[in-house]
This record gives structure tokens, C-alpha cells and sequence, in this order.
């Protein structure tokens, strides 16, 4: 879980940075967890990753993912 998630947040920094915005300017996020028994893990590196006072609205629920290996998906909207 924490690596999975680290790893999702390192793109969405790629994507972000690439669409001219940062982590800053979240205004949603929707995560979607394999197992939602993880979600105090995965909230321990969204915690860590969103900047202080700049965290988004966010639903965080449990789904049957693409694969048994796949643990978290994050899809996030920003504003420039």
C-alpha cells in the first residue's frame, strides 16, 4: 500500500507540474482502495504528501480494483 501509493503521488506531481499547476492547488480527490482496512497507511503518505492547509475534499472508498495486485487508485482535480 505505501509504495503504491507513494509511487501514484509521484506521477500525479508529474502531471500536475506538467498541466502548469501543483499539489497546492488540489480542489478534489477521489481514492479508491482495494481494501479499506489500509486506508490508515495510505493516509499516513496522503498526509505527508498534501502541503499543510492545502488538502482537497476527498472520498475515500472501497472498490474491487483492476487487479488483486493493484491497492490504491487516486484520481485528483486541481486549478491552475
Amino acid at each position: 500500500m505505501g509504495a503504491q501509493t507513494q509511487e501514484i503521488l509521484a506521477a500525479i506531481d508529474g502531471l500536475l507540474a506538467k498541466a502548469g499547476t501543483d499539489k497546492s492547488k488540489l480542489l478534489q480527490a477521489t481514492i479508491w482502495l482495494q481494501d479499506i482496512r489500509t486506508v490508515d497507511e495510505m493516509n499516513k503518505i496522503w498526509d505527508a504528501w498534501v502541503p499543510e492547509g492545502c488538502a482537497p475534499a476527498r472520498a475515500c472508498i472501497e472498490a474491487r480494483l483492476q487487479s488483486p495486485a493493484k491497492m490504491v487508485e487516486i484520481r485528483v482535480t486541481a486549478a491552475r
